[in-house]
């Protein structure tokens, strides 16, 4: 049986940079292995490929499923938000426009889509738990 990590929903933020950088790691793996993501259906779309170096073609293969079977997990919606700002690199602005929502309605659906998506890649190890992990850009406040 499988153990799920225990999270809190306030430490969720501090992974978001790390999990938008290991799905754009799937996104390049996946065009490398010869898979194009399916969040993405079959719209024609430019993508910038880099070159990726991974241990053997079966480990790409399999971390390409792993983060697959995460992401038909979600819901609809946020499988969308994810593929357009991560995947296509579409700003807020740009995907509520192709939605037909706010950008508040972006600005507040993405950042939980990605924080569930981070629970998913912490319960199957392919995010560490960090305890040192840090918001990046992150603003204090100077009490006074």
């Amino acid at each position: 049986m499988k153990s799920t990590v225990s999270v809190p929903a306030s430490e969720l933020p501090k992974y978001r940079d790390r999990t938008q950088a290991l799905l754009r790691r799937y996104f390049r793996t996946a065009l490398e292995v010869g898979r194009l993501p399916n969040v993405l259906g079959r719209e024609f779309f430019r993508a910038r490929v880099t070159s990726y170096t991974v241990h053997t073609f079966e480990d790409a293969v399999i971390f390409v499923h792993d983060i697959e079977r995460c992401l038909q997990q979600l819901d609809l919606a946020s499988q969308s938000l994810i593929a357009r700002i991560v995947f296509q690199n579409y700003s807020y602005d740009e995907a509520a426009e192709l939605f037909g929502c706010t950008w508040r309605t972006i600005a507040n659906r993405f950042p939980r889509a990605l924080d569930e998506l981070t629970r998913m890649f912490l319960n199957l190890n392919l995010l560490e738990l960090s305890p040192c992990q840090e918001v990046k850009n992150s603003k204090k406040l100077a009490s006074s």
